[in-house]
């Protein structure tokens, strides 16, 4: 899972999206946002759920850049706030899982 946490952190986005997520970050509940961007159903582990977000977030980004009218920066930052916290539960784990192995 380190790497799609590597290709997490090379992202590039404007400030203001991430700031924006950030400030939202507090109030994330898998159980609400996942169902939102993945769909109903059974919800994935944090790393798979994350692959899936960064790649709805990859076409989100794409109409960003071309100005596509379907484009709307409140999805886009929900997204954002969805792959943020899914990050910081897979992180939790692999940090978890670390200090049971080393105990």
């Amino acid at each position: 899972m380190k790497d799609i946490l590597s290709a997490l952190d090379d992202l590039r986005r404007p400030r203001l999206l991430i700031n924006a997520a950030r400030f939202g970050l507090p109030e994330y509940r898998r159980t609400a946002h996942l169902p939102r961007h993945l769909g109903y159903g059974p919800l994935p582990r944090s790393g798979p759920a994350l692959v899936e977000l960064m790649l709805l977030e990859a076409v989100i980004e794409r109409a960003r850049k071309q100005d596509d009218a379907g484009y709307r920066v409140m999805r886009h930052v929900d997204v954002l706030i969805a792959m943020m916290g899914e990050a910081r539960l897979l992180r939790a784990s692999q940090s978890a899982n670390t200090a049971d192995t080393l105990s």
